[in-house]
């Protein structure tokens, strides 16, 4: 992995730093937004961004293709058809193929004005190649995960990637970062992933993540989900606390619309909400140091316990182990140093149950 300073990507240098970074996949969903509201496909984009970046998201995501190049004419459904009923791939992605250079070009210099990432999945050759002076990071999709020729060939254009590895075997994961490597030694984050749209909470996998920070050591591993969003952001939250330190989440401004990727995305309310619950745990979490804490000072005193007197010592006396218990506070002198204090010589009468202190001693 590239160490080297800013990668020009919000995305790769947030995770470089340890920082949790909030993907919103806008996706096509701008297209309903703009039908929904009554405004163009490019207010509704620009809308879109607008909205996440005043909810604190750290890069907005597109989906580019062409449905012809995507997609055989004969491609079934694979989501929720009571939400999306558009029964066959090629027939849907032809609604919300309109969008070429120039549109991502003007979004991407929109997002750039308000200091939030621009950047789009390619789904051929030829956006692959057209977005690459748009973006600083390229995302894979799963469904690419086994297209090792179109891996390699955006590898090659040598940027951090994104890699969702949903509905994948190892071998298969495995595979396709040998084909990165080939090409290309920068950053990859690895999103875990599940191609259920919505993912049943009971189908989240969530301990996926663990396993692919210890299958994957030197990689960053993240999470893209695709559960419906709840209020404790709980699916999130575990996914953090188990490794995922980049999120990338279907994003609308509306979910109660029909589409395939409205009813299981999150609104700029929720979040907010998740940024909200990640600073919480980074709160908690604290720095990680083995130190005793400016605030634990007072309680670390009284707590411990010093070497006490267990009997009179008279002046003059020599100290031995059985003239000596250990008590509360811990103002005295510390038991881990009763060595230094048997064999000392008391310089005046000692009390019982008196805590011992250095000036009492020869």
């Amino acid at each position: 992995m590239d160490d080297s300073g800013s990668s020009g990507s919000i995305i790769i240098d947030r995770l470089k730093e340890g920082k949790f970074t909030l993907i919103a996949e806008i996706g096509v969903n701008y297209y309903d937004i703009a039908t929904d509201l009554g405004i163009s496909n490019m207010e509704a984009a620009k809308l879109m961004i607008k909205e996440a970046k005043e909810a604190g998201i750290h890069a907005v995501k597109f989906q580019t293709y062409k449905a012809g190049t995507l997609a055989a004419k004969a491609s079934p459904y694979y989501w929720d058809i009571t939400e999306e009923p558009t029964r066959s791939q090629y027939e849907l992605f032809q609604k919300f193929d309109s969008f070429e250079y120039a549109e991502y070009l003007e979004l991407k210099e929109y997002s750039d004005s308000l200091g939030i990432e621009f950047l789009s999945t390619a789904f051929d050759f030829d956006s692959a190649d057209y977005l690459d002076e748009l973006m600083n990071v390229y995302k894979i999709s799963s469904s690419d995960l086994s297209n090792l020729p179109f891996i390699a060939y955006q590898a090659k254009k040598n940027k951090p990637i994104l890699l969702s590895v949903g509905a994948s075997n190892l071998d298969e994961v495995e595979r396709a970062i040998d084909t990165i490597r080939e090409y290309n030694d920068r950053e990859i984050v690895l999103l875990h992933c599940v191609l259920e749209y919505p993912t049943p909470f009971e189908h989240a996998n969530l301990n996926k993540i663990a396993t692919l920070k210890e299958q994957f050591p030197d990689l960053i591993i993240g999470y893209s989900d695709h559960t419906k969003p709840t209020e404790d952001c709980e699916i999130i939250r575990t996914a953090y606390n188990l490794g995922a330190l980049c999120v990338e989440k279907h994003y609308t401004l509306n979910k109660t619309l029909k589409g395939n990727d409205h009813y299981h995305g999150m609104d700029p309310e929720d979040a907010k909400r998740i940024l909200k619950s990640i600073e919480y745990l980074d709160m908690i979490r604290g720095n990680g140091e083995i130190k005793c804490l400016e605030t634990e000072l007072t309680a670390r005193a009284n707590a411990r316990r010093s070497i006490v007197a267990a009997c009179d010592i008279a002046a003059g006396t020599v100290v031995e182990e059985n003239m000596l218990t250990f008590k509360r506070p811990g103002t005295g002198i510390s038991p881990d140093r009763i060595e230094e204090v048997i064999g000392k010589t008391a310089k005046a009468d000692i009390a019982d149950d008196t805590i011992l202190q250095e000036d009492m001693f020869e």
